[in-house]
């Protein structure tokens, strides 16, 4: 087993091996102290054909390999479960009812246990049993049709928005809520964790701005968050590099606008209005295409612009910024993001890489027997 600090240090997870937000969510557990035992099934290949240490959302947790369509297997797992506080899976609605691991099978021996639960559209629901990834989530809640410029396809904004930010952290919060109040009466419940639902949850400022007439739904890449807006978008630089501008506010808007030498040009006089921001885009693009981007970096980043290079995954661990920060580490020559929140009383040690190795059931069970 693993014996990591964090503030859930003694938290006893149980994760069923799978694809996406439930590892991710585990990962997160893991990351906070968590003592994370993942049951792999035989023959379980890593994604896209990686090196296992390469799957980053597994790391620091280490692996029991249990067939659980064999009675030892199957008992193996009951056992670990009934022993946890917390169970998280990441299958469709009821294959682990077929498993004989639902719910109703195994918290009347553990009723403390937390079970949390990550699909991509529900436990319930007409689309509950179809197949489906990210962007089709993010597809049905809003979130995905305003991404993207006029006249053209929304594009696939990675795994980010449904996958882990409205799955893999919903799930995270949903499960460190259940257990505490497990922890207070005694009873364990259910988390349904959805991506369909999380996404729609990500737009909850934007149903709050279009239902108050500030969002127009109609358009798409039309408004101040989603490139409408001259202050708010990326530029090219003229080394085919990119920076990003968010000066929303118009005390920082014209702290931009002295650093560049644009404070008298009419063309900026009125940052807010929809129809100027065309004319203020044209006038940027060709500003911002005649340095490259460190000159802007040496221009930008010593006053309040709200700017920022855009770095690639090359670059972005060699930032000054999360040098100082810590915010990447190596761990046998693999680059990952460090472990986030930080916890000044209880801090978090560093990650391992994807494989943290085997452990046997007598070994778990040696702990939490």
């Amino acid at each position: 087993m693993l014996d990591r600090a964090g503030p859930l240090r003694g938290l006893r997870v149980v994760e069923m091996a799978g694809l996406g937000p439930a590892p991710f969510c585990a990962m997160m557990l893991a990351d906070m102290g968590a003592e994370v035992v993942r049951i792999t099934r035989p023959n379980q290949k890593p994604l896209f054909g990686l090196e296992q240490k390469n799957n980053l959302y597994d790391r620091s947790r280490r692996s029991l390999m249990l067939d659980l369509h064999d009675p030892k297997g199957l008992a193996q797992a009951e056992k670990l479960i009934s022993n946890a506080e917390v169970l998280i899976e990441g299958f469709r609605p009821d294959v682990m009812e077929r498993l004989g691991l639902g719910p109703n099978d195994v918290t009347p021996n553990n009723p403390k246990l937390v079970y949390g639960r990550m699909t991509g559209w529900g436990q319930d629901g007409p689309l509950r049993d179809r197949a489906g990834h990210d962007l089709n989530y993010m597809a049905i809640s809003g979130a995905l049709w305003s991404i993207g410029p006029a006249g053209s396809p929304p594009p696939p904004p990675q795994n980010i928005v449904a996958d882990l930010a409205g799955g893999g952290m919903m799930l995270l919060a949903g499960v460190l809520a259940a257990t505490m109040n497990a922890r207070v009466t005694g009873k364990g419940q259910v988390v349904d964790a959805c991506m369909s639902d999380g996404a729609a949850l990500m737009m909850t400022l934007q149903y709050g701005l279009n239902a108050g007439g500030a969002w127009d739904d109609s358009k798409r890449g039309g408004n101040f968050l989603n490139g409408g807006a001259a202050y708010y978008r990326c530029y090219e630089t003229a080394d085919g590099g990119y920076v990003a501008l968010g000066p929303i506010e118009p005390q920082f808007f014209a702290i931009l606008l002295a650093q560049i030498g644009l404070s008298n040009d009419p063309r900026f006089a009125k940052q807010y209005d929809p129809s100027v921001q065309s004319e203020m885009q044209s006038a940027l693009e060709l500003l911002f295409a005649s340095k490259d981007r460190a000159s802007w970096e040496a221009i930008l980043t010593q006053v309040d612009a709200c700017f920022a290079p855009v770095l690639s995954m090359t670059e972005a661990p060699n930032h000054p910024h999360n040098i100082a920060r810590g915010t990447f580490v190596e761990t046998d020559g693999v680059v990952q993001p460090a472990p986030v929140p930080r916890f000044v009383g209880t801090p978090s040690d560093p990650p391992t890489h994807g494989d943290a190795g085997i452990v046997t059931f007598d070994e778990v069970m040696g702990r939490w027997g």
